[in-house]
C-alpha cells in the first residue's frame, strides 16, 4: 500500500511539473522543436533543471542497496543498440516533432479536455497493443532475432 501511495504522489508531483513547465501544451513544444521559426528554448532550460535534480539524486540514491520501498533496484542490463530500440527511439522522436506530445504530457493534457490529446493517448495505446500482441511474438517466434524480418 505504502508503494501505491509513494508512486501515486510522485506521479501527481510529475503531472504538476508538466503543466507548470509547458510540457502538456503541444503548441510549447512544437515552437522549442522549431529552432529556424518561432523557437521558444524555454523547456531547454526545464530539461536542463531535471538534470542538474538528477544527475546528484540518482549518484546518492543508488548509493543504497535497495530502495526503501522494494527488495532491489528495477535497473536495464542492455547495453546494446539494437534494431527494435533504434526504431521505437526514431518513432518517439517522429511522434513527439509531428504533435507536440510524449507519453507523460499526453496523459496530463487529457485533464484539458483537448481532443488531440484523447486522439494521441487512443494512437499510444493502440501502438502499445501492436508491440504487445503482433511484434513480440513474431520476434519470440523460433528462429527470429531482434532485427530480422519476416
Amino acid at each position: 500500500m505504502a508503494q501505491f501511495v509513494v508512486s501515486f504522489i510522485a506521479g501527481l508531483l510529475f503531472a504538476f511539473g508538466l503543466i507548470v513547465s509547458g510540457m502538456s501544451n503541444p503548441s510549447k513544444v512544437l515552437n522549442f522543436l522549431d529552432i529556424t521559426g518561432n523557437w521558444d528554448p524555454t523547456l531547454a532550460f526545464v530539461m536542463a533543471a531535471a538534470l542538474l535534480v538528477t544527475f546528484p539524486a540518482f549518484r546518492f540514491v543508488l548509493k543504497r542497496s535497495a530502495p526503501l520501498l522494494s527488495d532491489r533496484f528495477y535497473l536495464p542490463t542492455k547495453q546494446q543498440f539494437d534494431a527494435p530500440l533504434i526504431a521505437g527511439a526514431a518513432i518517439f522522436g517522429i511522434g513527439w516533432g509531428l504533435a507536440g506530445l510524449c507519453p507523460g504530457p499526453a496523459l496530463t493534457a487529457l485533464g484539458s479536455g483537448a481532443t488531440s490529446a484523447f486522439v494521441f493517448v487512443a494512437a499510444m495505446i493502440a501502438g502499445a497493443l501492436a508491440q504487445k500482441y503482433i511484434v513480440q511474438p513474431r520476434l519470440a517466434a523460433p528462429g527470429a532475432t531482434a532485427g530480422s524480418r519476416s
